[in-house]
């Protein structure tokens, strides 16, 4: 893969959504691979992530970090490390299972979302992807992940299932944080931390509309469906972000030259 783009403390990957897609397929394929995770973050990880160490040290271990918030491309651009497009989790788990290929299986787990929101998104993913097949589905219960019979249980059924991908929808910090305290037990090739997708696939919750996903409205559609649950987090972010891009252009501005920098800029002109 090409050198990350370090933003706003941040080392994220520089990746199209095909290019993202092959890596997980390259790594499906490894017989001998260890379980790489991915992680997508959008402003409100990017919020966290300057204050949360869990979270950090998280996304520093995964094997794969995409920009998923419109604002995150917008930064980068601005900050003229730009990324190459957005590519978010709930684009990216519909763009894998479009890959797959009949005589070569697909084998996913869905872990999270509500008791039974997995098994109609399963129900789903059968009708619409001939190619994909759903080995398991679980919910866990609240506070599952402070229980350890309770995860010894659930790293069990994952391992039994034999998934290709792992699929996990249990919200931020609470997905990166668990697959990344347990990536070496789990039975499975790749993890993708993709939020509400589970939802999405099973029709529990709507998209925004294609228009305003490309014009970066995204997050206003999802705060006016669920307003109870996402104003203040929306809010905040919106207070916070701004100010972290004030500090990273200012940072970069000042940032000291390397040796031999301007010599080679002079030279290359």
């Amino acid at each position: 893969m090409s050198a990350r783009v370090e933003l706003f403390g941040v080392e994220i990957d520089p990746l199209r959504m095909d290019q993202a897609v092959a890596q997980i397929i390259a790594w499906i394929a490894d017989p001998a691979g260890r379980c790489h995770f991915v992680v997508t973050p959008n402003v409100d990880h990017i919020v966290m992530l300057q204050h949360h160490a869990g979270l950090k040290a998280a996304y520093g271990d995964a094997g794969m970090v995409l920009a998923d918030g419109a604002p995150v491309l917008w930064s980068s651009r601005l900050l003229r490390c730009g990324l190459p497009e957005r590519v978010a989790g709930s684009d990216l788990v519909p763009a894998l299972f479009d890959a797959a290929r009949t005589d070569q299986p697909l084998r996913a787990y869905l872990l999270g979302a509500a008791p039974g929101v997995a098994d109609r998104a399963a129900a789903n993913i059968g009708r619409r992807w001939p190619a994909v097949e759903v080995v398991g589905t679980y919910s866990p219960p609240l506070g599952f992940e402070k229980d350890e019979s309770e995860n010894a249980a659930i790293l069990d059924r994952i391992s039994a299932a034999r998934p290709d991908v792992l699929i996990v929808g249990l919200g931020a910090p609470k997905q990166e944080l668990w697959v990344h305290k347990h990536r070496d037990a789990l039975s499975a090739k790749v993890a993708l931390c993709v939020g509400a997708t589970i939802d999405f696939l099973a029709g529990e919750r709507s998209r925004a509309p294609v228009w305003m996903r490309e014009a970066g409205l995204e997050w206003l559609y999802r705060v006016a469906s669920e307003p109870r649950r996402l104003a203040s987090r929306y809010a905040k972010d919106a207070l916070i972000f701004p100010r972290l891009l004030a500090r990273e252009w200012w940072r970069r501005r000042t940032k000291p030259t390397p040796a031999g920098a301007g010599w080679q800029a002079e030279r290359a002109a």
